[in-house]
């Protein structure tokens, strides 16, 4: 028991929580000092190409199922609103030219540094959900929602070219609900029910890695990696 009557492993857990709140603030707050640049540069591509906005901005799920804003660099074209499916898939037509090259090297989350500093999300964590699959958090899925939405994550390195992975001919829809998504929450709480500093430190680099196309990530085809798991 600590001298404030609290459990010491409940003051273990408080103290990294702050850490982790402090190097999410710190490690968002220089990526967006240094990469204001790059992102200038984005938002011109974008608007030579398609015009306004250059940001799209979604509702997603966060801790405790609280609704928050996601930013992103738009890769759609600028009337494909938000109707039609909710994934993106390799060669869809609603997507840029400037958005392929957004979704390859991922700079199209770049704003998503922002959603760090208002504390919507961490930079280590489980990718914040749409809500058109909240319905999939259920059957004990639902304790992914205890962990702040992350920037980078186990999932968001294995599953780096997911728009690649659906196998042909299938309801990609049904198939996320039935196949990935479940795999991607066992992944993740394996992941954060033991997460330490240390850990949280090898994905960021790992994911470095997975960006640059250094690592492995999802195979063509989903049922393989479900075989796998």
């Amino acid at each position: 028991m600590s001298a404030q009557g609290f459990p010491e492993s409940t003051v273990s857990e408080m103290a990294k929580a702050l850490l982790r709140r402090a190097a999410d603030i710190l490690i968002a707050g220089i990526a967006l000092l240094f990469l204001t640049p790059l992102m200038l540069l984005i938002t011109i591509a974008i608007w030579l190409e398609s015009g306004q906005p250059t940001l799209f901005c979604q509702t997603r799920l966060g801790q405790g199922g609280r609704r928050f804003r996601m930013y992103k660099f738009r890769k759609f074209h600028a009337d494909a609103g938000q109707a039609g499916c909710p994934l993106t898939l390799e060669q869809d037509p609603r997507m840029t030219q400037v958005g392929r090259l957004l979704m390859k090297t991922k700079l199209d989350e770049l704003p998503q540094f922002w959603n760090v500093i208002k504390g919507d999300m961490a930079i280590v964590g489980p990718r914040p959900e749409s809500l058109a699959f909240a319905d999939c958090f259920h059957n004990g899925w639902e304790d992914l929602l205890r962990y702040k939405p992350g920037l980078v994550g186990p999932c968001q390195i294995i599953f780096r070219n997911e728009a690649a992975a659906f196998p042909k001919g299938v309801d990609v829809n049904e198939f996320y609900r039935t196949v990935v998504f479940p795999l991607k929450a066992r992944i993740d709480l394996d992941y954060f029910r033991s997460r330490s500093l240390a850990s949280d430190v090898v994905i960021m680099i790992r994911s470095f890695f997975a960006i640059c196309g250094w690592t492995s990530a999802a195979s063509a085809d989903l049922r393989q990696v479900e075989r796998r798991a």
